[in-house]
C-alpha cells in the first residue's frame, strides 16, 4: 500500500540560491526537490538575502526567505507560530547547523533533525571569541533540548560524536551524502593539465585554506609552472588573498570567486589533484565531488574528511595543520603520475557508488518513521 504524500516544512539557515550555501543546502535541495518530485508538498523556511525574492518556488521547493542571517534563529519561533502552525505540516524537518533552533521547544508537530556537522571547539578557530563561545554553548543544549528526536546524520564521525554524547543508537542513523552526477562528471577529452592543483569549496576560516597557499610556497621552486586554484568564495577571501601576498605567490594564486554549476565539472576535471585543508567537515561533499570528475584529494586527517576520503584509494590524509607533510604530500603525487593516476581511478570508482535517489529514499522511510513514533508516544 502507498504512504500518504507528505506536506513538509524544513527550518534551515539558507537555502541553495544563497552566496553562502555550501554542503548542507546541497544536500536539502538534493533530497526535497526529489521529494518534491514525487509529489510530497515542501516548504523551506531561510534567511533572507540581498537581490533574493521573498517567496518563490525552485525545482518544486516553496521557499519563504525573511530575516537577517545573524539573527534568524530568532525568527523561527515567530514564522511558526504566527505563519507556518495554522499550514498544517505532518513533519517539521529541523537542520542543525551551527545554532540551533530548538524546535522541539515549540511545534506540536513530529520533529525529524538532520545534523550535517557540529563545530565543537572548531568554532573558536573561525570566530572571535564571544560569538565562538554563544555557538559552542548553543550546541551543547542540543542533547537536553532534542533528547527524543531522531535524527539524520551527514557522517560516520558525526554519528560517533552523537553516540558519545549519550544519543541512544536508535536515535541517529546516516545517510551519506551523495553527487548530482549531472553536474560533477568525468570527461576523458578534457585531461588533467599536471601545473593546475585546487581547493574547491566555501573560503571560510576555520577550513584554513591558508595552510594549502602555505604549503605551495614551500614546495613553489621545485615546480615553476605549478599554479593554485581556489574555486568558491566566502568571507575569508581577503585574507587568503593577503597571505598569498605575504608570500610571495599571489601570481600563483587564482581565486576564482563563486562560479555556476556548469563551470565546475570543467574545472575540476583539469585539476591534478584538490586539496582540503579544513579543521572539520560533517563529511566533505566537496571530496566526492572533485572525485567525480577525476580528480584525487589530499586531504587534512580530520572528522568528516577521514569518511570522505578513502586513504590511499582515492585520495591521502595528512595531520591537519602540519605543513611540511601537506606539501610532501603533494609532491607525492606531483611527481608520480603513476600513483596520482591509481588514485584518480579509487576516487571515480568511489564517487559513482553515492546515487541521491538512494538518500531520498532513506530519508523518507526515516521521516515516516518518526511520525509513527510521535503518534506512539503522544498517545501514551
Amino acid at each position: 500500500m502507498e504512504k500518504k504524500k507528505l506536506k513538509v516544512l524544513v527550518f534551515n539557515w539558507q537555502d541553495l540560491e544563497n552566496p553562502l550555501a555550501g554542503g548542507a543546502e546541497v544536500h536539502l535541495h538534493e533530497v526535497f526537490e526529489r521529494m518534491a518530485s514525487r509529489g510530497h508538498e515542501v516548504t523551506l523556511y531561510c534567511h533572507h538575502f540581498d537581490g533574493a525574492k521573498k517567496e518563490e518556488i525552485r525545482n518544486g521547493i516553496r521557499i519563504v526567505r525573511q530575516g537577517l542571517r545573524s539573527i534568524f534563529n530568532f525568527y523561527v519561533p515567530f514564522a511558526y507560530w504566527f505563519k507556518f502552525r495554522k499550514e498544517q505540516y505532518d513533519i517539521i524537518v529541523d537542520d542543525v547547523n551551527k545554532i540551533p533552533f530548538y524546535t522541539p521547544l515549540f511545534v506540536k508537530e513530529p520533529v525529524q533533525g538532520v545534523t550535517h556537522h557540529l563545530f565543537g571547539k572548531s568554532i573558536f578557530l573561525e570566530t572571535v571569541f564571544p560569538f565562538a563561545l554563544y555557538v559552542h554553548w548553543a550546541e551543547k543544549l542540543i542533547k537536553p533540548i532534542y533528547r527524543h528526536v531522531h535524527f539524520i546524520i551527514g557522517s560516520p564521525s558525526t554519528h560517533k560524536e552523537y553516540l558519545e554524547w549519550g544519543f541512544p543508537e536508535e536515535q541517529v542513523t546516516v545517510v551519506n551524502y551523495c553527487v548530482n552526477k549531472d553536474v560533477y562528471y568525468h570527461d576523458e577529452s578534457n585531461a588533467f593539465d599536471p601545473n593546475r592543483v585546487g581547493y574547491f569549496g566555501r573560503l571560510k576560516k576555520y577550513k584554513s585554506v591558508d595552510h594549502f597557499i602555505e604549503a605551495f610556497a614551500v614546495i613553489k621552486d621545485e615546480y615553476p609552472d605549478l599554479k593554485i586554484e581556489i574555486i568558491g568564495d566566502g568571507d575569508d577571501k581577503p585574507r587568503l588573498e593577503s597571505r598569498a601576498k605575504e608570500l610571495g605567490v599571489e601570481n600563483r594564486v587564482i581565486f576564482h570567486g563563486f562560479i555556476d554549476e556548469e563551470e565546475k565539472a570543467p574545472l575540476l576535471q583539469k585539476m591534478n589533484f584538490v586539496v582540503n585543508t579544513s579543521s572539520k567537515e560533517g563529511w566533505g561533499l566537496t571530496v566526492v565531488e572533485a572525485n567525480a570528475c577525476g580528480a584525487p584529494v589530499i586531504a587534512a586527517n580530520v572528522q568528516g574528511l577521514r569518511d570522505s576520503v578513502v586513504d590511499g584509494t582515492t585520495g591521502m590524509l595528512y595531520p591537519y595543520a602540519d605543513i611540511q607533510e601537506l606539501a610532501n604530500s603533494m609532491r607525492t603525487l606531483l611527481d608520480s603520475p603513476e600513483r596520482r593516476n591509481s588514485l584518480r581511478k579509487g576516487a571515480l570508482d568511489w564517487a559513482a557508488s553515492f546515487d541521491w535517489e538512494i538518500a531520498t529514499d532513506r530519508t523518507l522511510e526515516l521521516m515516516y518513521r518518526t511520525i509513527e513514533n510521535h503518534k506512539a508516544r503522544t498517545k501514551k
